[in-house]
Order: C-alpha cells, then sequence, then structure tokens
C-alpha cells in the first residue's frame, strides 16, 4: 500500500463537503501553436500541434498576471455563489506563478492576504500552497479535511498561472525535438476558483480525496529564472515523467478509490491533467489495460487551452459546466499528475451546481 494522505473517513453523522461554486478567467489573448512555433529562434521542424493535440492556448496580456487572473476567477465564482467573499473562513492560493505587478514575484506576505483582500475576504484566514500543477486540488484536499472536521463552514481555493513566459523563453532556444524545454511550449495562462463548503443532509460531495508522492521522481521536471528573457526556464524529461505516471497510476488510482468502494468502472467522467492528448490517451490505455475498465467518459479540453498548471481540472470542468455535459448524480474523478511526482484522486458527485446560471 502506497503512503496516502487521506481525509477523514465519511461517518452517518459527520458533514460533507462539496463544490459550492466554480469560477474561470481566460486571457483575451490567443496563440496558436503555430504561431508560437514560426517564434521560434531556431529552426525545430517541431510538429507540436500533431505531438501534443494543442491548437492554441490564452496568454495573458499587458496589465495581467497571476494577481489579477486569480482575483478575476475569485470573482467569477463569486458571482454564481450563495456567498459573498466576507462569507468565506479561508483563503487558500495554490499558484505555481506569483506575479503581481509584473514580473514581480510576491512571496511575502503571500498572494493569498492580497487575494482575499481584493474579493472582500478580508476576515479569512489565509495561506499560500505550493504543489506543482497539483496545487488546486491539494488546496481542495485540505478544505475537505477541514469541514469534515467541523473547522470550518467554507472555503475558496484560487489561482492564477501566468506561466506562458515559460514557452516564449524556450522559443528563444528551443533546438529539437529533444529538447528539455518542450513541454514549456504546451502551456497556457488562466485563473480558476472554487468554493468548497458543507453539504447539506443527505446530499452528494467529495467522497474521495487522496494524495501520495513518488519522490524518487522529483528532478524529472525542474525551473530556475531565465538568462534570456522574464520569468523562468523550464526544463523537463518529458517522456521520463509520462511513463513514470502513467505505469504507476493503476495501482496509485485503485489504491485510492478502494476504501470508498469503488472502481474506475463507477466512474461517469474522468478529468485528467490535460498536458497533452497523446499522454491522455496512452494513460486511458494503460488503465484499461491494468485495471480491465476505464471511466465511461474522458475529458480533453487541451488543444483549446494547452497544459494551465494548477487551473487545469477546474478550467476542464467549468467549460463542460457550462456546455451542460453534466447531470445531477454524475461521479467525476479528477487525477492531478504533476511534477514531483505528486499523485492526488479527489472524487465527487455532481449535485446543484449543474443549476447554477454558468451561461453568464
Amino acid at each position: 500500500m502506497t503512503g496516502w494522505m487521506t481525509s477523514e473517513p465519511l461517518s452517518s453523522n459527520g458533514p460533507v463537503a462539496r463544490f459550492e461554486s466554480i469560477g474561470v478567467h481566460l486571457p483575451s489573448v490567443r496563440v496558436s501553436t503555430a504561431e508560437l512555433m514560426a517564434s521560434t529562434r531556431h529552426r525545430t521542424k517541431i510538429q507540436l500541434e500533431r505531438l501534443t493535440g494543442i491548437h492554441e492556448r490564452r496568454i495573458a496580456s499587458d496589465g495581467e498576471d497571476s494577481f489579477t487572473l486569480a482575483v478575476s476567477a475569485a470573482r467569477d465564482c463569486l458571482s454564481r455563489s450563495a456567498y459573498s467573499g466576507a462569507d468565506l473562513d479561508m483563503v487558500i492560493c495554490t499558484s505555481i506563478s506569483k506575479y503581481h505587478g509584473g514580473m514581480r514575484q510576491r512571496l511575502e506576505p503571500p498572494l493569498s492576504m492580497f487575494v482575499k483582500d481584493a474579493i472582500g475576504a478580508a476576515g479569512a484566514t489565509s495561506f499560500d500552497i505550493s504543489n506543482a500543477c497539483a496545487g488546486m486540488l491539494t488546496g481542495v484536499f485540505v478544505l475537505n479535511d477541514y469541514i469534515r472536521r467541523g473547522v470550518i463552514r467554507r472555503g475558496m481555493v484560487v489561482s492564477g498561472e501566468s506561466i506562458s513566459q515559460l514557452g516564449r523563453n524556450a522559443a528563444t532556444q528551443i533546438r529539437s525535438i529533444m529538447s528539455r524545454q518542450l513541454a514549456s511550449l504546451t502551456l497556457g495562462d488562466a485563473g480558476a476558483a472554487v468554493i468548497v463548503d458543507q453539504a447539506g443532509p443527505g446530499d452528494a460531495g467529495i467522497s474521495v480525496a487522496a494524495f501520495t508522492t513518488l519522490a524518487d521522481h522529483s528532478r524529472l521536471c525542474l525551473a530556475y529564472p531565465s538568462r534570456v528573457g522574464p520569468g523562468a526556464t523550464m526544463y523537463t524529461r518529458a517522456r521520463s515523467i509520462h511513463h513514470a505516471a502513467i505505469e504507476s497510476s493503476p495501482t496509485l488510482v485503485k489504491e485510492a478509490l478502494e476504501p470508498a468502494g469503488l472502481d474506475l468502472g463507477d466512474i461517469d467522467w474522468f478529468i485528467p491533467h490535460q498536458t497533452s492528448a497523446r499522454a491522455i490517451k496512452q494513460g486511458l490505455r494503460t488503465l484499461e489495460e491494468r485495471m480491465g475498465v476505464v471511466p465511461r467518459h474522458t475529458v480533453v479540453n487541451v488543444e483549446e487551452y494547452g497544459n494551465t498548471s494548477s487551473t487545469t481540472h477546474f478550467v476542464a470542468l467549468h467549460r463542460y459546466l457550462r456546455d451542460g455535459r453534466f447531470q445531477q448524480g454524475d461521479r467525476i474523478l479528477l487525477l492531478a499528475l504533476a511534477s514531483g511526482i505528486e499523485i492526488g484522486v479527489v472524487v465527487l458527485t455532481m449535485d446543484r451546481l449543474v443549476d447554477l446560471p454558468w451561461a453568464s
């Protein structure tokens, strides 16, 4: 058995946590993969769209940064919530990028303090969590545990990822498909937020929240201050990290689901981390080979947004809620596969969230 961190076991009398509202902010600027590859300094001949399935990604414009993306997403979330910012007991900011005021990293005071003040949640407890692309689901794990133990009633997890500068920096250096900066070309910017609160009696909610780390692979993705442009440079052994994550996932997913009496065949919608269409398809094949079953539906929206890091699952959830794809009673599995390697599994049953005004 892997060393899982799990929330307090569900009891017949204890509270259940649920997703009360979700918000997203996507920058208006769109950059196609063809445009990005045309900007590379060297003639790479890399067919990135064919390799990844990514057609375009959103790019933060002047005046947008991690802070503004996070605040816009938080306000969008509150716009369809029953709560105001003042009602929140906790605000957790989980961005990898923490740019506030341009390309200045805001580490202390933490970005969460500025976000909570901007949304009128000045009385909320706040802190930042950094857990690579698993950040938002890690925040959900924390809120789920606090709510089920009765520590708080409701809180928000929010992230603003302004990471496209990694792609711009990579474009000046990348020379071949073997470059360790190749994964940087898949990134896009986005803000996302989710309010987690205590469900009513008999309401559905979060049934699984579990995390584990495969620390042997912790150096497969590393970032450093860039020498060629503002921001950072990221080096990823993409094939190695995908192989390790995909090979480990079937056993780990099974271990996470078993305590709740679930298996993969009970899942209606599977939302993996959106790295590339090819990687997601390969992961599904491995799950079917090892577990003999796959979820009924798999969400792939990487072609529109690219890899938006910690916000990726909530960008996908928001899009499918907006399009009316989910129904009450659908069981949804969110799978984080993040550098570290960090594996996170969150399972929720869709409820009244589908009835919110998503078209607005």
